[in-house]
């Protein structure tokens, strides 16, 4: 079986400008998360989809293979990230070999452990289409997360059918972190909700998806703290 991994890394960032490249102790964003594809005994080759040189180089050196500058209109901030993956997967079949799995890793995510991703290839079964990841909610549909009605008063998103009053009574939810997402080749064109979903829950602290320079300090912060823990 060939599982190939994507990551994919668009240069034009606007909440941290440069975050995919942007120095984490000492190392560039994106070749923590090359790194941890790099060495999963399941992965079989890393291939990086980006619209800048910049990246491209800095991909390059880390070890990953970027075959390509990805076209303007799959680089957009708008852009899905699915029609991404699926235009870097038909090169690879069209120009190296077929792959029978997929596995994408977010950049901004280098808090996930190997164990993560081998975690989700393995929840991967004939039965499951896409193996997404999350971590348990602080914030509840069904408790504090509110929102204005047609009318223009406010409620709770999706209220209880018998009163909840606390987060702990409430049904438990899960807020996607986008750090790993796993499919079948013939599943990847079901996206991420037309077929058999299965979750991994991850903790917070694995979780943190760098969308601010806030988050980039947080994710300095933990990072420095699992290294402290490995060398212990």
């Amino acid at each position: 079986m060939t599982t190939l991994c994507t990551i994919c890394a668009r240069g034009g960032s606007q909440g941290v400008p440069g975050k995919n490249i942007r120095p984490l102790l000492g190392k560039p964003l994106i070749a923590w998360t090359i790194e941890q594809a790099l060495a999963c005994p399941e992965i079989d080759a890393v291939y990086v989809s980006t619209d800048s040189e910049a990246i491209a180089d800095v991909a390059r050196g880390a070890g990953a293979q970027v075959p390509f500058l990805r076209p303007p209109e799959l680089a957009t901030a708008t852009a899905a990230k699915i029609p991404v993956i699926r235009h870097l997967v038909e090169w690879v079949e069209a120009n190296e070999e077929r792959c029978d799995r997929i596995v994408d890793l977010d950049p901004t995510s280098p808090l996930r452990d190997g164990s993560d991703i081998l975690a989700c290839l393995n929840m991967l079964d004939p039965d499951t289409d896409v193996v997404i990841t999350a971590y348990e909610s602080d914030k509840n549909p069904y408790f504090n997360m509110v929102e204005y009605r047609p009318d223009g008063s406010v409620g709770l998103v999706s209220p209880p059918q018998t009163e909840v009053t606390g987060r702990q009574g409430a049904p438990k939810v899960y807020a996607m972190n986008a750090s790993i997402y796993v499919w079948h080749r013939h599943t990847l064109s079901k996206g991420l909700w037309s077929g058999g979903v299965k979750l991994h829950v991850m903790p917070r602290e694995r979780s943190v998806d760098i969308d601010s320079p806030l988050d980039f300090k947080i994710v300095e912060l933990l990072m420095q703290e699992k290294l402290e823990r490995h060398e212990r």
